[in-house]
């Protein structure tokens, strides 16, 4: 029997899509909500089964590189935990760490793509094709990877390889933070080692990334279970401080975990196949998954999530409502009299989300 997620009937309903008052779409999955003393706040569904991480693994993948010696800060250390759209300033920014450690595009193992952002798209269109590794979401994440390698003189061909010294560090940060031995390791679309944790698991490890590097009270300590995390505390605070201070890096202007962070002050890192992990200063944590793969809903499950949990308290109900709004596609339909698209329904939280489950 091959390993799996958790399935249907241990899952909750997250979401619904409704389209003219009849509700077309259900979003099945888990989550799970914690304090920042790693205790279950709020919990729906299967939150202790596994599920691949993806890249809401990446704040784990960058302390990582940082704690071999890979030299980040500012936007790059922002870019080492991104999923970007490839703008302009995320290109420009993977590039050059790159070039300072005398290396280049052929170096990353990422695959080739086009610029998922338009404007920089277009600007590049006269040059012909512009494909590059360097345009691939996670690049900066490889980036990353490539000058752990040089810090320690690994070899930088093999940099993927789950046995090479940089992604040996990787294992081991991940099971430290989470404070469990992965499930299963496969294979990321970036071609990077990927961890299934619980969701328990990958909510315990965010939120302490997030809490250490914002010295949050109890969070640079996280428990007798989990010795020595302090030691990664001024690695953390450089990563938090950087994605705080410019939070464009760490998708692009205007998207989904990006507008999170710059509007409410929470971490947001979202990841495929509908995964998400969100984090706030002071270390409440909610990681969720929804099963079917859709990242429609996630952002706005796991605010609703963090509301309930009593985790953003200084946000007001108009905030949140206009993050939610803005980070959730609307549900369209033709246009309206004025040649406008019209939105026709909704996307909204489940009532097991919203005030149900245990």
């Amino acid at each position: 029997m091959s390993l799996s997620t958790f399935h249907p009937a241990e899952a909750v309903e997250l979401a619904v899509v409704e389209r003219s008052g009849f509700v077309e779409s259900r979003h099945l999955g888990s989550a799970v909500v914690l304090d920042p003393d790693g205790s279950p706040v709020l919990s729906l569904g299967s939150p202790t089964a596994p599920i691949f991480t993806r890249s809401s693994l990446k704040p784990l993948q960058a302390l990582a590189a940082m704690s071999l010696g890979a030299d980040l800060t500012g936007t790059a250390a922002a870019l080492a935990t991104a999923s970007h759209r490839s703008e302009a300033g995320h290109v420009e920014t993977v590039t050059a760490m790159l070039e300072t450690a005398g290396l280049s595009a052929d170096d990353l193992r990422c695959p080739s793509v086009h610029p998922a952002d338009g404007a920089y798209r277009r600007s590049l269109a006269e040059a012909g094709d512009p494909i590059s590794p360097v345009h691939f979401n996670c690049s900066g994440k490889h980036a990353a990877f490539l000058r752990a390698a040089r810090a320690v003189g690994a070899d930088t061909a093999s940099y993927l390889d789950p046995a090479h010294p940089v992604q040996a560090r990787v294992a081991e940060v991940v099971a430290a933070f989470a404070d469990e031995t992965p499930a299963a390791v496969g294979t990321d679309g970036c071609g990077a080692p990927v961890f299934a944790l619980s969701l328990t698991g990958l909510a315990r490890a965010i939120g302490r990334v997030v809490g250490l590097g914002a010295d949050a009270p109890g969070s640079a300590t996280p428990g007798s279970a989990a010795p020595g995390l302090a030691d990664f505390a001024d690695h953390a605070r450089t990563l938090i401080d950087a994605v705080f201070a410019q939070p464009w890096a760490i998708e692009g202007h205007g998207r989904p975990n990006t507008t999170v962070i710059e509007r409410l002050g929470v971490f947001a890192k979202g990841g495929a196949e509908g995964v998400i992990v969100m984090a706030t200063r002071d270390g409440h944590a909610v990681a969720l998954k929804c099963l079917d793969g859709s990242s429609r809903a996630t952002g706005l499950v796991a605010l609703t999530l963090l509301r309930r949990a009593g985790a953003l308290p200084e946000v007001g109900d108009d905030e949140l409502a206009e993050v939610a709004r803005l980070i959730t596609e609307p549900v369209t339909g033709g246009t309206d009299s004025e040649g406008r698209t019209a939105v026709v329904g909704t996307v909204r939280v489940s009532e097991d989300a919203a005030g149900g489950g245990s």
